[in-house]
């Protein structure tokens, strides 16, 4: 799982930068621009070599990134919601949700990360095509844009790898 999943890439301060390819960690290895910080169990085996793939590096020089906040999809937004219905605050497997408009399209909503909640279907099909308030419904907290921290959340949802639980905050 853990070479599918990616490695992390840390900062040389240990921020969270990017999930990278275990071919292009193996690439920054060789070239001496970041240190293994934990390895997974997983191997890469030549004739002469056998190589353990690392699941989180860290760049031994500090990089200055800006990462643009993740796109509003499903996934991200299941992921953002905890796979919880923003009305009910009942858990559900993702075939049992929807994304809901806050503020319906037909009534000038957009789609974005303030506007847009997971909601299983009995509360989406109850709200209908009109917002919380004319539904009679409250919403258990308002949508926000994740940050950039939770972005690697968002990319693999419930399956993080256990090692990289240190250095993501938002995992802890």
């Amino acid at each position: 799982m853990t070479s599918a999943a990616g490695v992390l890439l840390l900062n040389a301060t240990y921020e969270p930068l990017h999930i990278v390819s275990w071919k292009r960690v193996v690439r920054l290895l060789t070239a001496g621009k970041v240190e293994v910080v934990e390895e997974s169990d997983r191997e890469i085996r030549s004739l002469s070599v056998v190589f353990r793939i690392p699941s989180v590096v860290r760049l031994l020089r500090y990089v200055h990134y800006r990462q643009p906040p993740p796109k509003v999809s499903r996934a991200n937004v299941y992921a953002r919601d905890d796979f919880r219905c923003a009305y009910c605050g009942r858990e559900h497997e993702a075939r049992a949700l929807s994304v809901d408009h806050v503020v319906p399209k037909a009534q000038g909503g957009t789609t974005s990360w303030e506007n847009v909640v997971t909601a299983c279907v009995p509360c989406n099909v109850k709200k209908a095509n009109r917002t919380p308030a004319q539904a009679h419904m409250t919403l258990r907290r308002q949508p926000t844009r994740p940050d950039r921290l939770n972005s690697l959340v968002l990319t693999f949802g419930r399956h993080v790898p256990p090692t990289w639980r240190n250095y993501v905050p938002s995992l802890r």
